[in-house]
C-alpha cells in the first residue's frame, strides 16, 4: 500500500500561497512560480534588512554634517574631538539631539571645539 501526501502537501501549498498573497499575475496563484516568488521576496527581505542599517546610518551622518555646517567644523573633525574628549554619544543620538535640541547641539558642539 502506497502513502500518499494528501493534506500534508495542501498545508504547505496553502502556506506558500498565503506568503505570496498580493504578487503579480500568476505568482500568487500557482504554487510552483509562487514559490520560487516567495523565496526570493525572502532573500531580498533579507539583504534589505541589513542595508537598512547601512542606510540610517548614512542619514545621520548627513544630518550631522548639515548641522554642523553653521558652526565651521568638519564632520571627521567633531567625531574626532568628540572621541578625543571621550564623549560617547553614537551619531543616531547626535543627529537627534541635531534635530529636535540644537540649543543642546550647540552646547555640545562648543564644548568639543
Amino acid at each position: 500500500m502506497r502513502v500518499k501526501t494528501g493534506t500534508v502537501r495542501r498545508q504547505a501549498h496553502k502556506k506558500i500561497l498565503k506568503l505570496a498573497k498580493g504578487f503579480w499575475m500568476t505568482r500568487h496563484k500557482r504554487f510552483k512560480v509562487a514559490n520560487e516568488a516567495v523565496m526570493h521576496a525572502g532573500q531580498y527581505a533579507y539583504h534589505g534588512r541589513r542595508l537598512r542599517k547601512r542606510d540610517l546610518r548614512r542619514l545621520w551622518i548627513i544630518r550631522l554634517n548639515a548641522a554642523l555646517t553653521p558652526h565651521q567644523i568638519s564632520y571627521s573633525k567633531f567625531i574626532a574631538a568628540l572621541k578625543s574628549k571621550k564623549i560617547s554619544l553614537n551619531r543616531k543620538m547626535l543627529s537627534e539631539i541635531a534635530i529636535n535640541y540644537p540649543k543642546t547641539f550647540d552646547t555640545i558642539v562648543s564644548s568639543v571645539k
